[in-house]
């Protein structure tokens, strides 16, 4: 599976990154976050607990998941290995790159599936991509690029 979602953000490249770094104070900014929490520091980053809604019409199904972050501040790019929940082992990417007068924020997500393997490509490919991924990664961006557009942390 493989999940690529982007945004032009009107706010410039260090902006940008700098709300999508903060991955603390997400829960401030986008309403569908649950919490967010670093279970353990490192210098480029540590581990990080997560959890947020996905919407379904008026229902909400809470989603949770446990990765390995790292921030690499130079090329302005936040690295996710999910080591608990349902994802384990996906590989998450978000970069920010100038674009014109503004940037583009980027959230790459790969994963081979579940450990299931009878069921592995059908989960990964028609459910986990497109419905719980993508739905919680577009709003994460458009909530980033609102923090960075308007100035609020």
């Amino acid at each position: 599976m493989r999940t690529v979602d982007t945004l032009w953000v009107a706010a410039a490249p260090d902006r940008v990154f700098a709300r999508a770094a903060d991955v603390e104070g997400w829960p401030r900014i986008l309403p569908h976050y649950r919490w967010v929490r670093i279970r353990e520091r490192r210098p480029d980053g540590g581990l990080v607990e997560m959890a947020a809604w996905r919407p379904f019409g008026p229902l909400r199904w809470p989603t949770w998941w446990l990765s390995e972050m790292r921030v690499d501040p130079l090329r302005r790019e936040v690295h996710y290995r999910h080591i608990g929940g349902v994802t384990t082992g996906m590989n998450v990417l978000w970069s920010v790159v100038a674009e014109g007068s503004g940037s583009r924020a980027t959230i790459l997500h790969e994963w081979a599936g579940p450990a299931w393997a009878c069921l592995r490509r059908p989960v990964a490919d028609w459910v986990i991509g497109p419905v719980f991924v993508h739905g919680i990664a577009t709003r994460t961006l458009v909530g980033i690029a609102r923090a960075a557009e308007s100035g609020n942390a």
